[in-house]
């Protein structure tokens, strides 16, 4: 969770109304609802936002990978038009809808797996994690199941046993439900090989939990919240292999990678082997709530009629808005896109290697980019450091999000339909910003 507090970076002068507008949100809405920013938006467009004061800021979070498609694509913005004039809800398990079932027939076309596939549609990502898991457990009889630290999977109680990050996702809110196990996520730049995380799960079978008894192993391809770091194609590979062996369902969490982000549909398009079960919501539907479970047929049938679902599940405007997603990745090329704009990117973050010294790692596939960064003096992860740059981008009118175990990491989100000017734009901030911060130190 990012740090929101502001006051010591912040050179606008806060507006009455925004002022105010704080006080409000204060009084009537819980903590527990951390805000990165006090940006109160009046109106969006592709890659900008506009607040209530009229400051323009350039969008690089997209509401956490919500917007790939960008701010109100108008093509989007149409489909979900034409839907209200036609029928908002029906519960598609009470009065079904044709548009649900072509949804589900496009995604068991486009998820990667050479194998027949069926889908569900859900409204959140942690629901959707939630049902994979239970649809693993109905399909191979077994109960456990083992995540990665540094893993986000969500703020139900589920979503949080499997995520691998105590602050501030689980602080505070008791027991865990059971049957979970955390192992190491392979990542070289702080020590762990993707050798020394198999043998991590080896030695859990030997010490903590049967293999027998495990019915899934669940993995973000790319670590979204835990700080952008790619799993290696050969641990991905191994991975599936020790699934095998063991008659375990592999799941892959593709909420914040999947829909262009990396480059291609989806995050394993770039791995040589298939998982069983792939979750997906976030820009899905381009800023409408949908979620969504894809997986071999077999094993999506293992839970019996009126196991799965939900009221709003497959809502029919996320739907119509989804149509038009997928329309829009193929027609406007997003996949090559995110290529070209993250080489741009990572390009000008290169060139800031000498003049930026507390930069360690710069990396990620496609848009879906991240920088690292270490104070210069101890060599240690600095939080600070990362907030600090955000902080002096926001003032600067440019959105950043933070990131990662420790809190050093800067991911960027913008939407992948951003013109190629505001992008510009962007990266003349960031760079100021980085290199006033780290003048400032």
């Amino acid at each position: 969770m990012q740090d929101s507090s502001e006051a010591p970076f912040q050179r606008r002068s806060a507006s009455t109304n925004a002022i105010n507008l704080t006080d409000r949100k204060n009084a009537a809405i819980s903590r527990g609802v951390g805000m990165t920013t006090q940006i109160y938006a009046d109106r969006a467009e592709n890659a900008e936002i506009w607040d209530k004061e009229g400051r323009r800021y350039i969008d690089f979070a997209a509401g956490i990978a919500v917007l790939n498609t960008g701010h109100r694509h108008p093509r989007v913005i149409a489909a979900v038009k034409d839907q209200l004039d036609r029928f908002t809800h029906t519960c598609h398990q009470v009065v079904p809808y044709e548009s649900y079932v072509h949804l589900a027939e496009r995604l068991n076309v486009l998820v990667p797996g050479d194998f027949e596939k069926k889908t569900i549609f859900v409204t959140t990502g942690a629901e959707a994690v939630e049902n994979a898991v239970k649809i693993a457990r109905a399909a191979t009889g077994r109960s456990a199941v083992i995540a990665f630290g540094g893993g986000f999977h969500g703020r139900t109680f589920m979503g949080m046993a499997l995520t691998g990050k105590v602050v501030p996702y689980k602080v505070g809110f008791g027991a865990m439900p059971g049957d979970v196990f955390h192992v190491p996520f392979p990542i070289e730049l702080h020590g762990v090989t993707a050798d020394q995380s198999l043998a991590a799960l080896k030695k859990l079978f030997a010490a903590d939990v049967d293999p027998q008894r495990v019915a899934a192993i669940i993995i973000e391809p790319v670590q979204g919240e835990g700080g952008f770091y790619a799993a290696p194609a050969a641990f991905m590979k191994a991975l599936r292999e020790l699934c095998d062996q063991h008659g375990i369902l592999l799941i892959a969490d593709e909420v914040q990678t999947g829909f262009a982000r990396t480059g291609r549909m989806f995050a394993m398009d770039h791995h040589e082997v298939a998982p069983d079960l792939t979750t997906m919501a976030k820009s899905l539907a381009g800023g409408f709530p949908l979620a969504a479970v894809t997986g071999r047929a077999e094993i999506m049938d293992a839970p019996g009629p009126g196991g799965l679902g939900g009221t709003y599940g497959g809502n029919p405007l996320g739907i119509a808005a989804a149509h038009a997603v997928l329309d829009v990745i193929v027609d406007e090329d997003l996949c090559n896109r995110a290529n070209q704009l993250g080489g741009r990117l990572k390009q000008r973050l290169e060139s800031l290697r000498e003049t930026v010294p507390e930069i360690v790692d710069i990396r990620g596939p496609g848009f879906m980019n991240a920088v690292e960064f270490n104070d210069r003096t101890t060599g240690l992860p600095s939080a600070e450091f990362a907030n600090r740059v955000r902080l002096i981008a926001l003032d600067k009118g440019l959105i950043l999000l933070t990131c990662g175990t420790h809190g050093n990491v800067i991911r960027f989100l913008a939407p992948i339909t951003i013109q190629d000017e505001v992008l510009g734009e962007a990266l003349d901030i960031l760079e100021a910003s980085m290199l006033e911060a780290s003048a400032g130190k």
